[in-house]
């Protein structure tokens, strides 16, 4: 396999684990969100829903075994209300436009289009979400952190 097709399914797989997390992150999110937004949460569970699988798809195309979810994840902080709730389906959404970024970075042609198309659509959910936006989504060097991933719990 060429470096650069180590890359990409390197990408593809931290893609397909962060929409894992944000699959998860919204079964949370949905659980706590006030009545007049939980439309809201569902198209973004049903969105990352899909994702997930397109990436999985994308992943046994190049061979590969896709990651697995994990049976539960870490939240950033507690999550006891709908105000929270909202507050992680933005953080939800940060995180997955940081691992789409990475595979915009590693892919070329439809896919790079693709990862790119998940960049746009998780900085737009997050800006629904906060109320405000960012200057580049995605980016963890905006959040001042060293990665965009989410961690499985233990």
């Amino acid at each position: 396999m060429s470096e650069a097709k180590k890359e990409r399914l390197k990408a593809l797989q931290a893609a397909l684990a962060a929409e894992h997390a944000a699959v998860y992150g919204y079964g949370v999110v949905g659980g706590r969100i006030r009545e007049e937004r939980r439309s809201e949460a569902r198209a973004a569970y049903d969105a990352h829903r899909a994702r997930r699988d397109a990436l999985a798809r994308e992943v046994r195309d190049l061979g590969a075994e896709p990651v697995a979810a994990s049976a539960a994840y870490a939240l950033p902080f507690p999550v006891p209300d709908s105000d929270t709730a909202v507050l992680l389906a933005a953080e939800l959404e940060d995180r997955v436009a940081g691992v789409y970024s990475d595979l915009v970075r590693a892919a070329e042609g439809e896919l790079r289009g693709r990862a790119a198309e998940a960049v746009r659509e998780a900085a737009v959910r997050a800006v629904r979400w906060r109320g405000e936006s960012v200057a580049f989504p995605g980016l963890a060097e905006r959040a001042g952190t060293a990665s965009a991933s989410v961690a499985p719990s233990a």
